[in-house]
């Protein structure tokens, strides 16, 4: 009996042992438990900036990795910007806030807006395409020519390769790179 107890421990112990190394996060993955914390973490940030008479939540995008958010697009003023950084840093499990929001200061005419789709699908499809980079990792948005990249990615080489792909797509006039490379 006693010898059974203690293969049972034994194997208990191993698998615990296995499940825990199986769960840990290495320097640029998350372990399951950070993923949930920083999805419910999104979720705050982002119901917060529903609830926010100032903000306008859809045009703003939310990143979060270990409790590192990134506020990522572009806003109708200033204050919009600024409110948006407050009300994120007031949401339980932020650490920090990143705020990458452009304040847009120029209104696009329909045109100018079909246009941005397509630069914004052409980066994408680039992203893709490269094997340098990880294009679910990366957010791409246009405003008048500009495009903003923005999230997480294993390395500085894939940082600077993105802003190369985007930049070699015809049309785009500027691209703002507020891509972070993660860290342990």
């Amino acid at each position: 009996m006693n010898f059974k107890k203690t293969l049972v421990a034994a194997i208990a112990g191993i698998a615990l042992t296995a499940g825990t190394v199986a769960c840990s996060a290495t320097r640029t993955q998350k372990s399951a438990g950070e993923q949930v914390d920083d999805s419910v973490v999104t979720a705050n940030v982002k119901a917060a900036l529903i609830a926010d008479p100032v903000t306008k939540a859809r045009q703003i995008d939310v990143e979060v990795r270990r409790g590192k958010v990134q506020l990522n697009g572009f806003v109708d003023s200033a204050a919009e910007k600024s409110q948006a950084t407050t009300v994120a840093t007031g949401v339980s499990g932020v650490m920090e806030v990143q705020n990458n929001l452009a304040v847009n200061t120029a209104t696009a005419t329909a045109g100018e807006v079909i246009d941005d789709s397509i630069l914004t699908a052409k980066v994408k499809a680039k992203l893709i395409e490269s094997s340098d980079t990880k294009a679910h990792e990366i957010n791409v948005e246009t405003k008048l020519g500009v495009v903003h990249l923005s999230g997480f990615v294993d390395s500085a080489n894939a940082k600077a390769k993105a802003s190369e792909l985007a930049r070699s797509v015809s049309g785009v006039k500027d691209v703002k790179n507020e891509i972070s490379v993660k860290t342990s």
